[in-house]
């Protein structure tokens, strides 16, 4: 990287996705018992698929040599940081037992949510300021949320290891139902599958958007 030149981290991220990927296939081991996990095995192999798509994500993105647009990035970045403290703390806060029956836990992980998409947006609008284009609003949006939902999918798997191991049958359905059918550890297990897989394919969506939305609100103030 030439002097002078803002980094976009796009190494780091794509590392700690790799990261996240053999923290996935670990807890999930052996593999051939994913596929009695519901809907045929998808439950699991979803959030492996995102983490594949995540890392091209990152590397396509990150790979820009305007320093506009790596600026952009740059502070996407680092914002997303704050936004994965926050993330961090939701996930943390809904593993603690009863939390779903807790109304202010509830209010308080709604909050810590709000509160990171609220940082994407501002993401967002300093790269609209940066490059007098709201497309890079779009990007740095997205970027500082990829960052954040990384750092989520980390907490998440770490809490997945911490759980007992999930009893495996022959039959997903009674694994699996929603309704109490099956044990509490594959529950868990199901939970914190589909718990990562949303911060990974909603969350970037979500940064996205609002960063278009703050980066044209940006442009507006011109």
């Amino acid at each position: 990287m030439a002097s002078g030149t803002p980094p976009t981290f796009r190494i780091p991220l794509i590392l700690l996705a790799i990261a996240n990927l053999v923290l996935l296939g670990m807890r999930l081991w052996p593999w051939q018992d994913v596929f009695n996990l519901p809907l045929n095995g998808a439950t699991g192999i979803d959030p492996g698929v995102a983490l594949v798509g995540s890392i091209g994500l990152l590397f396509w993105m990150g790979n820009t040599r305007n320093n506009a647009t790596r600026a952009g990035l740059s502070s996407g970045a680092l914002i997303g940081l704050l936004g994965g403290v926050l993330l961090v703390a939701e996930v943390l806060l809904t593993a603690q037992p009863a939390a779903d029956a807790n109304h202010r836990a509830v209010l308080l992980s709604r909050a810590l949510l709000a509160g990171a998409a609220l940082l994407w947006g501002i993401a967002g609008y300093r790269g609209s300021r940066i490059s007098n284009d709201a497309t890079l609003g779009l990007l740095s949006g997205a970027w500082s949320a990829m960052t954040s939902c990384l750092m989520a999918c980390t907490a998440v798997l770490l809490e997945m290891f911490q759980a007992s191991p999930a009893p495996v049958t022959t039959d997903p359905w009674k694994q699996y139902e929603g309704l109490a059918i099956g044990n509490a550890a594959t529950q868990s297990l199901v939970n914190s599958l589909n718990m990562g897989l949303t911060f990974l394919l909603v969350g970037p969506l979500i940064g996205a958007a609002l960063g278009l939305i703050f980066g044209l609100f940006a442009q507006s103030e011109k």
